[in-house]
């Protein structure tokens, strides 16, 4: 989310969480003017920063200056890393690339210092690729921790997703295929897509 109108037509229809991206190298990062809407979003909702490898302390004064409730992290942000922010009392989601040689055993040293995990697409872009990965991948996945599911996810997804049957999938992240342009969300496609999970 980039653009006043649209953040507020999104807000709207009351996601549980609203993401908006402050990694320099992407097309949707947000301006610092419509930063400031963020503060604005209605409390219901959880305002996300998305943020990949940035310094540390630039993500704290982010977490404050626009009272964010959660973190995404995209890079390589190691278990350390993660256990700073998570003193600051937020929801800490820290994101992985999947693909067939991802090793789920390296998720375990963050057990306990991340609320959610998220399994996007691996892309050298760190997201965004409009890609969907192979979610039988998941079946490797032996945590119990619940995750965001990413990675290209369409209105065509719809019936799959509903038919996953796993206690620990705890969201949906979309983005891409839900666009107009890049930060630019297609609200009545996200209307269409709430419906079927009697969110509006």
């Amino acid at each position: 989310m980039k653009q006043a109108a649209n953040i507020a037509a999104v807000a709207e229809l009351q996601p549980d969480y609203l993401g908006f991206i402050f990694y320099q190298k992407s097309p949707r990062l947000i301006s610092e003017v419509s930063a400031e809407l963020i503060k604005y979003v209605p409390p219901i909702i959880k305002t996300v920063g998305v943020f990949v490898d940035e310094d540390l302390n630039v993500v704290k004064q982010h977490i404050i200056k626009y009272n964010l409730k959660a973190v995404q992290l995209h890079g390589k942000e190691n278990v350390a890393y993660c256990a700073e922010l998570n003193t600051m009392g937020i929801e800490i989601i820290k994101a992985f690339g999947v693909n067939n040689e991802f090793d789920f055993s390296i998720l375990d040293e963050y057990l306990n210092v991340v609320d959610y995990f998220l399994f996007d697409t691996q892309t050298p872009e760190h997201g965004g690729s409009g890609k969907v990965f192979d979610w039988k991948l998941l079946s490797n996945y032996k945590l119990e921790k619940p995750y965001f599911l990413s990675g290209g996810i369409d209105l065509s997804h719809v019936k799959t997703i509903k038919e996953i049957n796993d206690r620990w999938l705890y969201a949906i992240d979309v983005n891409s295929k839900f666009e107009v342009e890049p930060g630019l969300k297609d609200v009545e496609k996200l209307k269409e897509f709430f419906r079927h999970f009697d969110r509006a």
